[in-house]
């Protein structure tokens, strides 16, 4: 079987079983199987591809056509223009929580000049995306990423070596706040928020892969973020900055909750490219 062949008997596959981007991911499975770029994909399109590689190609096929991600596939997913390793143990990171990621950069500089240290915890880390891309990105940062989770840890471990900057982010096991040693001058949190109705109603890719300890967020989604709120005393230092994503149609309850535990705060919501309010941004 040629290189050709095998990327068109991909993509027909994928059709066939109505997986949207069908040729776009029919290209990204053939160059990982050939450890390839794509411009190398087309350059030698008869090339054999060695029986080895057909089983591989026909394998990875057949977990996407079982609606496995193509991220835990391929076991790469970018987030903030970064290459992140992940597997089964974390929720893929999605393009909408790169707001945060911005938000946390802009507090930072602006509010802490050249040569002081803000401390940021990134609450519910996952993968570490969040903490790698701040930690990149805010080399003067001291960061602490928290996760209940153990094996989500591992992967997040795993993206702090790949990036170089485990020495400048200490992993903590724990629930939310509380393993945090010391307060902070910011939170960031993704943390789960799908109400428990709305959990069946999600793609097969989502329910049958992602963890679901990292989407749901109870009865109406903003469990997680309650008990967030509710440690929150005496972890943020005055002036300091606490940043949640939230789902759509979210955005007041958050803020109406962040008012009640925090009536002194200034609390105002982030909109999106789209016009969707994404975050809350919650100052002491």
């Amino acid at each position: 079987m040629t290189l050709n062949q095998a990327l068109h008997l991909a993509e027909h596959k994928l059709v066939a079983a109505n997986i949207e981007d069908a040729s776009f991911e029919a290209e990204w499975l053939l160059c990982h199987v050939l450890q390839i770029s794509k411009a190398g994909l087309y350059s030698n399109p008869e090339r054999a591809l060695r029986s080895a590689e057909v089983r591989k190609l026909q394998h990875l096929v057949w977990r996407r056509l079982h609606h496995e991600p193509m991220a835990y596939i391929l076991e790469c997913c970018q987030f903030y223009g970064i290459d992140f390793y992940v597997d089964g143990r974390v929720l893929i990171p999605r393009p909408e929580t790169e707001l945060l990621v911005e938000e946390a950069i802009q507090f930072a500089r602006h509010d802490f000049p050249l040569g002081r240290q803000p401390a940021i915890a990134d609450i519910g880390t996952g993968s570490g995306a969040i903490a790698v891309s701040l930690a990149l990105a805010l080399p003067q940062a001291v960061i602490y990423a928290t996760d209940i989770s153990p094996s989500a840890l591992q992967v997040a471990r795993t993206n702090c070596e790949r990036h170089k900057v485990d020495g400048r982010i200490t992993l903590l096991c724990g629930n939310l706040l509380q393993p945090l040693p010391k307060p902070v001058d910011m939170i960031v949190a993704n943390l789960p928020y799908v109400r428990s109705c709305d959990l069946s109603t999600l793609s097969q890719e989502i329910t049958r892969f992602e963890p679901t300890t990292a989407l749901a967020g109870g009865e109406d989604g903003l469990g997680m973020i309650r008990c967030l709120l509710n440690q929150l005393q005496g972890r943020l230092y005055p002036g300091g900055c606490l940043l949640l994503e939230v789902g759509q149609g979210q955005a007041e309850a958050v803020r109406s909750l962040a008012n009640n535990y925090l009536p002194q705060a200034n609390t105002k919501s982030i909109a999106d490219l789209g016009g969707i309010d994404r975050a809350i941004k919650v100052m002491l």
